[in-house]
């Protein structure tokens, strides 16, 4: 019913930048928050950054100050902008999206598949 198409992504070497971004589509209702995860080899999914309203955003302490988390509600889209890259932000980026489709109801959750990032050399 909802989809998350990612785009970006790939090989980039350290100090260098690259930009994800994620587009919804689908029975969307009301956007609760969006944002990014990111998975590295043999570790848990961690919280990269969430965007709940433009007023407000949430960075993990490791990519605050070098990524920027921005939102389009209109094309209901969310972008992540990484800069100054070093190796261990090597990792899959996933998209997600939480909406409602009452003020009142649970939230659900929805993710994109998947896109590697890779910093080296």
């Amino acid at each position: 019913q909802v989809q998350l198409v990612e785009s970006g992504g790939g090989l980039v070497q350290p100090g260098g930048s690259l930009r994800l971004s994620c587009a919804a589509s689908g029975n969307i209702f009301t956007i609760n928050t969006m944002g990014w995860y990111r998975q590295a080899p043999g570790e848990q999914r961690e919280l990269v950054a969430t965007i709940p309203n433009r007023d407000s955003t949430n960075y993990a302490d490791s990519v605050k100050g070098r990524f920027t988390v921005s939102r389009d509600n209109a094309k209901k889209m969310v972008s992540l902008q990484m800069n100054s890259l070093r190796p261990e932000d090597t990792a899959v980026y996933y998209c997600t999206l939480e909406m409602r489709r009452s003020p009142w109801d649970s939230a659900l959750n929805y993710w994109g598949q998947g896109t590697q990032v890779t910093v080296s050399g």
